[in-house]
């Protein structure tokens, strides 16, 4: 096998320390030897061995993206040396001989002979902007858990505001929720605080708001929402600091919105997560593998085993389903119609993941060449093939018993 880095480094990550061994030629010809060291975590420790990476002139360091314990040594060494980092499953060692050593051994080996493939570390810009929208999509999902239990714990004290109001954290169901607090129990002065819409039900809200509110429910309600308040507030705050991240992309930002159903804070996930630069996924197909939106390839002796869509950016695939979900509900959109095609055959799981697909292939599209989004409309389909949505509409009438003619509309 060819040997493309003479000199090659493998990195196996732990918490407190990592195994390095240094692969470089040999004595003789076409041999290479080993040299393991053991390195401490600290940055001290990885800069130190940064400057002895230095003195063996290597041509490609490999690590595993081991948990978040890469990142340090990531980070310090990317300065200076041409870093690598692997996805773990990809440089597997042989079964039944893994040790840290062994492992380090392996993927110095792996890389001497250039088969391994890099993962997707973007730029120090895109990363702060990742930490920034993860980090809101934990607070956000942190503060839906609190509601739920709000809206559980109500049940004990007999509450049933969310059986009239939809939303528990509402303008109306907030005043309610803090008129309790304050003391309130008229379930008829409680439905009097119901703004918009929500007046029209205030008979159903007398109804709901009749209960055994007591002191101890009055405790428990005001700390969850006080832990609502404060995640809301860290959530306003992340936004905030996103905007003022967003200074460079707010151009693509605004073009993704365009797309039905990806909101201003899907497009910035996609940014984040993708970089925003898709000059690192040669085509949309690289992109949805990437991803994890597309059926993965498993044949073996003429037979596909399975075709389960892989892992891929978590991150990324829950902001596209989120803007999947929100694409259906639309009528009008060529997603939508899509969607109910593929949904009718194949089931509701995959017309949902064809979806995430188009949906990726679009910004890949967006984002490289600059076009704006085109939607093809809800009748694209029905165009494209007009006979047969002509004898379909035909055959639909005449097993309802219609005697169908069909002239052509007059021009």
């Amino acid at each position: 096998m060819d040997v493309v880095h003479d000199r090659a480094v493998g990195i196996d990550i732990s918490k407190r320390d990592a195994k390095v061994c240094v692969r470089v030629p040999g004595e003789r010809p076409g041999t290479f030897t080993n040299d393991v060291t053991i390195w401490g975590a600290t940055t001290n420790q990885i800069l130190e061995l940064r400057r002895f990476l230095e003195t063996k002139n290597v041509t490609v360091v490999v690590m595993e993206s081991t948990s978040d314990y890469w990142k340090p040594f990531y980070y310090l060494l990317e300065e200076t040396l041409p870093v690598m980092l692997v996805n773990a499953k990809n440089a597997r060692n042989i079964p039944g001989r893994k040790t840290d050593v062994s492992d380090a051994a392996w993927l110095a080996q792996l890389a001497s002979h250039g088969l391994l493939r890099a993962s997707l570390v973007p730029p120090e810009p895109i990363r702060e902007l990742r930490d920034l929208t993860r980090a809101r999509a934990t607070a956000v999902h942190d503060r839906t858990r609190e509601i739920h239990r709000l809206e559980k714990f109500l049940e004990s004290s007999g509450i049933k505001l969310t059986s009239v109001a939809s939303n528990l954290t509402g303008v109306s169901s907030r005043a309610m929720l803090d008129a309790l607090l304050a003391g309130e129990r008229d379930p008829r002065v409680l439905a009097e605080l119901a703004h918009g819409r929500l007046r029209q039900k205030i008979p159903q809200l007398v109804e709901a708001m009749t209960g055994f509110f007591t002191p101890h429910h009055a405790f428990m309600v005001r700390s969850h929402l006080m832990q609502i308040d404060t995640l809301t507030a860290r959530i306003d705050d992340f936004t905030v600091r996103i905007e003022e991240a967003m200074a460079p992309f707010r151009d693509a930002r605004d073009a993704l919105t365009t797309i039905p159903g990806v909101s201003v804070a899907i497009a910035e996930v996609i940014i984040a997560e993708t970089g925003g630069n898709m000059s690192v996924f040669p085509t949309p197909g690289h992109l949805a593998s990437w991803a994890g939106v597309c059926p993965g390839s498993n044949e073996s002796a003429g037979r596909v085993k399975s075709a389960h869509i892989l892992p891929g950016n978590k991150h990324l695939k829950a902001a596209l389903g989120i803007a999947a979900l929100t694409a259906v509900r639309s009528k009008t959109s060529y997603l939508s119609v899509k969607y109910r095609r593929i949904a009718a055959h194949r089931g509701q799981m995959k017309a949902v993941v064809a979806l995430e697909h188009t949906i990726l292939t679009a910004i890949w599209h967006m984002l490289t060449t600059g076009e704006t989004y085109l939607d093809l409309g809800p009748n694209y389909y029905a165009n494209l093939n007009p006979d047969r949505t002509k004898n379909k509409a035909v055959r639909q009438l005449e097993a309802l018993g219609y005697e169908v003619t069909i002239t052509h509309a007059a021009a």
